[in-house]
């Protein structure tokens, strides 16, 4: 994954670091995003989530909509991944 961390990614993270208000980051992720990728992309965190907590994946798959090949990629980047996801629901269970 190191080859994917061009310019242009870097110039995308450090303005999603310095965005600190959630109405300006919705506003990006508009511009940025069509409307179906910000609904996956904000239930493959509800999957993780809910992986963290413990739910099997035919619970998951009731409670999200989302497919096994879904479920099982976000349970691999729980497992073995760079630890986005870890940090993430860490940031949801302090302000929870």
């Amino acid at each position: 994954m190191a080859d994917i961390r061009t310019t242009e990614v870097e110039d995308l993270l450090k303005v999603l670091a310095a965005l600190d208000d959630p109405d300006a980051v919705f506003a990006l992720l508009e511009d940025l995003f069509t409307v179906r990728e910000i609904r996956e992309t904000s239930q493959r965190l509800m999957v993780a989530r809910l992986l963290s907590a413990g739910k099997s994946y035919a619970t998951i798959e009731a409670e999200t909509g989302a497919s096994a090949t879904t479920i099982a990629r976000v349970s691999k980047c729980l497992s073995y991944g760079a630890g986005g996801y870890e940090r993430a629901l860490k940031i949801l269970a302090e302000e929870g």
